[in-house]
C-alpha cells in the first residue's frame, strides 16, 4: 500500500486547493516582509496539514530550513532534548545554541513538519517526535516544558526568526487517532483560543464538498456514492480515504 504522508512538495500528487490552503498560503507569503512570526498549523489527523504546508511553500520563493529528527522510541525526555539540539547543531554546522539562533535567522522560515514529527517514514528504525509522544503520553511533559522554557527565555532571539510548526496533540482510541486540539468540540476550541493568545494559528479543515473534490482527484476514486461511503467511514480526512482506496484495490 502506498504511503500518503507528505514529506516534501513532490509528494502532493492529488492536491486540490481549498479554503484552508488559501488561508495558509496567504499567511506564508507575508513572511518575506518580516520576522518574529510563530505559526501553528493544526488539524485532525489525516486532513493533510503537511500537504497544505508543502504545497504552499512550493509556490513561494522562501528560503526554508526544514528541520528533521530521528530518535529511538524508548528515548527519555532528556535524551530527546539532547538529540534535538545536537541534530540541528550538526546539520547547521554550528557549535552552540547561540549560533543556532543566529543561523536560523538567516532563513525566511524554520519549519517543523513531517520530517521532524513523522520521520519513521524516512527511517523505519527510528521515530519522529509525533510517534514518540503518542507512545509515552504524559511522561513526555518534561520535554515540552523545557521547550516552553526555551521559548520564553529566548523570545528576543526569536524576534529574528519565523517558525512554522505542524501541531497536534494525538489521542488514540479504538485504533482511531484523534487530535485533542481539533476533535473535541468546546474543549478543543478553548485550547486553541489559549494558543492564539501567544501564536498565529491556521486550522486545516474541509467542507463536505471540498472533501468530495479532493477524493475525486485520486485515480482510484469511484463515483460520488462510493466516495460518500468512504467519507461516512473516515470523515473529512482525505489521507485516510486515500489509504483505504489503495488497500481496497489490492
Amino acid at each position: 500500500m502506498s504511503n500518503h504522508k507528505v514529506l516534501s512538495s513532490e509528494d502532493n500528487g492529488h492536491f486540490i486547493k481549498t479554503q484552508s490552503f488559501k488561508e495558509l498560503f496567504n499567511l506564508l507569503k507575508t513572511l518575506k516582509r518580516g520576522q518574529g512570526r510563530f505559526i501553528h498549523v493544526m488539524g485532525t489527523p489525516g486532513t493533510g496539514k503537511s500537504a497544505n504546508i508543502y504545497q504552499s511553500l512550493s509556490q513561494l520563493d522562501l528560503n526554508v530550513y526544514d528541520a528533521f529528527l530521528f530518535i529511538d522510541i524508548d528515548s527519555t525526555s532528556s535524551e530527546v532534548l539532547d538529540i534535538f539540539w545536537d541534530t540541528i547543531q550538526r546539520d547547521m554546522g554550528v557549535t552552540s545554541h547561540k549560533e543556532i539562533y543566529e543561523k536560523a535567522s538567516t532563513y525566511d522560515l524554520v519549519l517543523f513538519a513531517d520530517r521532524f514529527l513523522d520521520s519513521e517514514y524516512l527511517d523505519p528504525d527510528k521515530v519522529g517526535l509525533g510517534l514518540w509522544t503518542e507512545k509515552h503520553g504524559p511522561s513526555t511533559f518534561p520535554f515540552y516544558f523545557r521547550i516552553l522554557l526555551e521559548y520564553i527565555k529566548n523570545r528576543n532571539k526569536l524576534k529574528n526568526i519565523n517558525v512554522i510548526t505542524q501541531t497536534s496533540w494525538v489521542l488514540k482510541f479504538r485504533d482511531v487517532r484523534y487530535d485533542i486540539l481539533t476533535d473535541f468540540g468546546l474543549f478543543s476550541r478553548f485550547l486553541v483560543f489559549l494558543i492564539k493568545q501567544l501564536f498565529e494559528v491556521v486550522i486545516i479543515s474541509y467542507s463536505h464538498d471540498e472533501v468530495i473534490k479532493i477524493v475525486r482527484n485520486h485515480p482510484l476514486a469511484g463515483n460520488d456514492e462510493e466516495i460518500e461511503d468512504y467519507i461516512k467511514k473516515y470523515g473529512n480526512r482525505p489521507r485516510f480515504i486515500f489509504e483505504a482506496l489503495e488497500k481496497d484495490s489490492e
